[in-house]
C-alpha cells in the first residue's frame, strides 16, 4: 500500500499575512503533513465581472469583492519568500493557479506538483496550460459533473500530465450527509488512476474513511483558529484536528497491511499455549 500523501491547505488562510501563512507552514510542518498549498490568482482576471463591485465588509473596513481580492492576495515578495521557508524547513509546497498568467507566475518556482481547484475545473485554456507542463497534477472534482470530470481528464491525458483525481464536494462546510465518499471508489473504477480527497468538513473521521476506500493523497483546509474571519476558517481544521489526523493517517499503510493471511510466530507461541488436542 502506498504512503498516503498529506497536504495541508492553507489557501487564502493567511488573510494576506505572510507572518500568518509562516505561522501556518511552522503548525503543518510540526503535525507531520508532507505539503502546504497556497492559492494564486490574479483578481482583475479571475473575479467575475458581476462580483468586482459588491461591497464587502472585511478587517479593512467595507471594500469592493475586488479590493478585498487584492489585499489577500501574494504576490513575488511573498511567494520568494514562502519557497525559501519551505526549502529551509524541508516541506513541499505548491499552488493553485486560477487562471493563466497566474499560472505562468508559479512555473519558475519549479514546484513538484500543480493543483487544479474546483472552481476552474471547467476552465479548458487553464487545464491545457497546466497539463503541458506535464507535472503531476491533482484535480479537485468538486462544483462539477462527471461529463465535466472526463472532459478534464481527456485533456490531461492527451498532454499526457500524470494527474491524481481528488473527490471533493465544495460545501463550507461540508455537512455530512453531502459528502458521498463512495465516489473515490466511482473515481477510480471509471478512470483507472489514483484517487485522492479535498475535505471541507469540520471533523477529522471522514477523511480516514476516505483512506479505507482507497485514496492515496488527502487534502484538508488548516487554521490557526476556525473562528478568525475568513470564507474558509470554519471548514478548516486546528492543530488538535491536524495532529489527529495525521497521527492516524501515519500507520494506515501499517495497520492495513498486505491482504495476505500470515501466521506469525507470536500467534504460534500463543496457539501453543491454548492447544489442548
Amino acid at each position: 500500500m502506498k504512503h498516503i500523501y498529506l497536504i495541508a491547505e492553507i489557501g487564502i488562510n493567511h488573510n494576506g499575512s505572510l507572518l500568518l501563512a509562516k505561522k501556518l507552514i511552522d503548525q503543518a510542518k510540526k503535525v507531520g503533513f508532507d505539503a502546504v498549498k497556497f492559492q494564486k490568482r490574479t483578481p482583475d482576471i479571475s473575479t467575475p465581472k458581476n462580483k468586482k463591485e459588491v461591497i464587502r465588509d472585511t478587517p479593512w473596513g467595507k471594500i469592493t469583492y475586488l479590493n478585498y481580492k487584492k489585499k489577500i492576495e501574494f504576490g513575488k515578495r511573498e511567494f520568494d519568500k514562502i519557497n525559501l521557508y519551505c526549502k529551509k524547513i524541508k516541506i513541499d509546497w505548491f499552488a493553485s493557479a486560477w487562471d493563466i498568467d497566474s499560472c505562468k507566475f508559479l512555473k519558475k518556482y519549479k514546484c513538484k506538483y500543480n493543483k487544479v481547484a474546483s472552481p476552474v475545473l471547467t476552465n479548458q485554456k487553464l487545464l491545457n496550460e497546466i497539463a503541458k507542463q506535464r507535472k503531476h497534477t491533482f484535480i479537485s472534482t468538486g462544483m462539477s459533473k462527471m461529463s465535466d470530470v472526463s472532459k478534464a481528464v481527456k485533456i490531461f491525458k492527451k498532454n499526457k500530465c500524470n494527474f491524481t483525481l481528488m473527490h471533493c464536494v465544495s460545501a463550507y462546510p461540508c455537512d455530512d450527509k453531502d459528502l458521498n465518499l463512495n465516489m473515490i471508489k466511482t473515481l477510480k473504477k471509471k478512470f483507472k488512476v489514483d484517487v485522492g480527497y479535498s475535505g471541507h468538513e469540520k471533523s477529522v473521521s471522514p477523511s480516514l474513511m476516505a483512506a479505507c476506500l482507497g485514496a492515496t493523497v488527502i487534502e484538508r483546509h488548516i487554521t490557526l483558529d476556525r473562528t478568525m474571519w475568513g470564507t474558509d476558517q470554519a471548514s478548516s481544521l486546528e492543530e488538535n484536528g491536524m495532529r489527529s489526523l495525521v497521527a492516524m493517517l501515519k500507520k494506515f499503510k501499517d495497520c492495513m497491511g498486505s491482504g495476505k493471511k500470515n501466521f506469525l510466530e507470536l500467534e504460534r507461541k500463543k496457539l501453543k499455549e491454548n492447544k489442548y488436542w
